[in-house]
C-alpha cells in the first residue's frame, strides 16, 4: 500500500467518525416488525454471544403498546414491543449486585456517539477515572445512548460484547453497538420504558407494572455505564 493511499484512507475514516459524532438530529424511529440487517463492515458481535442473547423476533404475551421498551433485568433481555404478540428481543448487560433498580420511566433524550462524564460519586470510588471521555469507538457508552428521565441511567452501547448477558454495570443497560444502533433507529423520544425487578418471571406474561410513568426504585443512586 502506498503512502498516499494510507493517508487518504485515514482521513476518510476520521471524517466519517466526525460526521457520526456531530450529527444533530436523531433519525426517526420505526415500528416495522422486521429486524434491520447488521452493517456487513462491522464486527460480528452476534458471533461472540450465546444464541439466546442474539437479536431476534420472539412471541411476546405482555400487553404493552408498540414502541414500549421492557427491560427484563434478571434474565438480561430487553424487549422492544412490536405489537400483535411480537417483540424484538435483545441480549443486554445490566446492573451488578447493589446497583439494580426497577420502575417505569421514559426516553427523554437520544445521542449518537455520546460523550461520557463519570458522576462525582463514581470518581470518589474510582479516582483514576477520566473526568470526560469524548464520543467515539473508545467511549464506554458506545455508539448510541438513550437517556432515561428522572435518573442518571441510560440504555447505551458497549465495545465489549463479552459483558452482554452479565450483571456488570452500575445501573445502566448496555447492548452491543450493532444492537443499540438497531434499537436507536426504532425508539422515539417519550417512549415508555419498564424496568422489571429482580425475581420477575420471564416476559411477566400474566403481570403488569402499575407504577406511574416517572417512578422508579433505585437500589443505588449512581451509575457508571
Amino acid at each position: 500500500m502506498s503512502y498516499k493511499t494510507l493517508i487518504a484512507g485515514s482521513l476518510a475514516a476520521l471524517v466519517a467518525l466526525s460526521c457520526a459524532a456531530a450529527q444533530a438530529e436523531p433519525p426517526s424511529g420505526s415500528l416495522a416488525p422486521q429486524v434491520a440487517p447488521a452493517d456487513p463492515s462491522a464486527p460480528d458481535a452476534d458471533a461472540q454471544m450465546a444464541p439466546r442473547l442474539q437479536r431476534q423476533i420472539v412471541a411476546y404475551a405482555r400487553n404493552e403498546a408498540p414502541g414500549t421498551i421492557v427491560i427484563d433485568t434478571p434474565h438480561t433481555f430487553l424487549y422492544y414491543v412490536l405489537g400483535n404478540g411480537q417483540a424484538i428481543r435483545y441480549g443486554i448487560g445490566v446492573g451488578r449486585a447493589g446497583f439494580t433498580w426497577s420502575g417505569v420511566t421514559q426516553v427523554v433524550r437520544k445521542a449518537e456517539w455520546p460523550d461520557w462524564y463519570p458522576p462525582a460519586e463514581m470518581i470518589a470510588r474510582q479516582p483514576y477515572l477520566p473526568r470526560m471521555v469524548g464520543g467515539g469507538p473508545g467511549n464506554p457508552l458506545g455508539a448510541r445512548a438513550m437517556y432515561l428521565g428522572g435518573t442518571e441511567y441510560r440504555i447505551h452501547g458497549t465495545n465489549d460484547p463479552t459483558t452482554i448477558g452479565k450483571h456488570v454495570s452500575s445501573g445502566c443497560i448496555r447492548l452491543t453497538n450493532e444492537d443499540v444502533e438497531n434499537l436507536y433507529e426504532r425508539v422515539q423520544i417519550g417512549a415508555k420504558v419498564i424496568v422489571l425487578p429482580q425475581g420477575a418471571p420471564t416476559q411477566m406474561a400474566q403481570r403488569t407494572v402499575s407504577a406511574p410513568r416517572t417512578s422508579w426504585n433505585v437500589t443505588r443512586p449512581s451509575a457508571l455505564y
